[in-house]
This record gives C-alpha cells, sequence and structure tokens, in this order.
C-alpha cells in the first residue's frame, strides 16, 4: 500500500492549489478517503473527506467554502482543490483511506502561503 502527495507549493495569499493523492495497492473505489494537513509543532488535522460512494463531503470548519474534495476512480486518485489560500492554510498536506482503515502515510506535499 502506498500514497503519494503531490501538488503542494508556494503561493500568496488569495491563490488556488489543486493537490493530488493517488494510490498503489488498493483501490480508492473501495474506501472513504480523508485530507489532513500539519503545520510545524502543531497536531495533525483533518481537513475533508469523501466517502466511498463520492456521494457525502466533509469539511473541517477553518475550509468550509474555500476547499473541495473529490475523486477520480478510474485514475486512483483523490483531490484537494484549494481556493483562496490563507497563510493560516500553511502546512504538510497528506491523504490517507479514512478512519478506521487508515493505512501507512505518505510523505506529504507542502504548501507554503505567504506574501
Amino acid at each position: 500500500v502506498r500514497l503519494v502527495e503531490s501538488g503542494g507549493g508556494v503561493v500568496q495569499p488569495g491563490d488556488s492549489l489543486r493537490l493530488s493523492c493517488t494510490a498503489s495497492g488498493f483501490l480508492v473505489s473501495r474506501y472513504g478517503m480523508s485530507w489532513y494537513r500539519q503545520a510545524p509543532g502543531e497536531a495533525r488535522e483533518l481537513v475533508a473527506d469523501i466517502n466511498w460512494g463520492g456521494t457525502i463531503r466533509n469539511y473541517a470548519n477553518s475550509v468550509e467554502g474555500r476547499f473541495a474534495i473529490s475523486r477520480d476512480n478510474a485514475k486512483n486518485t483523490v483531490y484537494l482543490q484549494m481556493n483562496s489560500l490563507e497563510p493560516e492554510d500553511t502546512a504538510m498536506y497528506y491523504c490517507n483511506r479514512k478512519e478506521p482503515y487508515t493505512t501507512s502515510w505518505g510523505q506529504g506535499t507542502q504548501v507554503t502561503v505567504s506574501s
């Protein structure tokens, strides 16, 4: 089982990014999937999740209305569209299977929002 996150970068406040999470060793279509983030010195935070059917999405209050989680089962990939980015969104972003089916973590992708 492997998860590879990509798409992070250094952007200015108000910019957008789309993160990708490509899985191998299992089918994302069979699991709910989640995006998390962790800022330096902070605990890992659940940002968004999507159920296995792709019909139910949940977001942290801090990103509601700005972030959107989606999935492409044909590509075995989950996305996180991030709009109107704020400095407070600066963190390492990770994806994983939705609890309680969490598996080993990938290396994450760094998002830095700075003017």
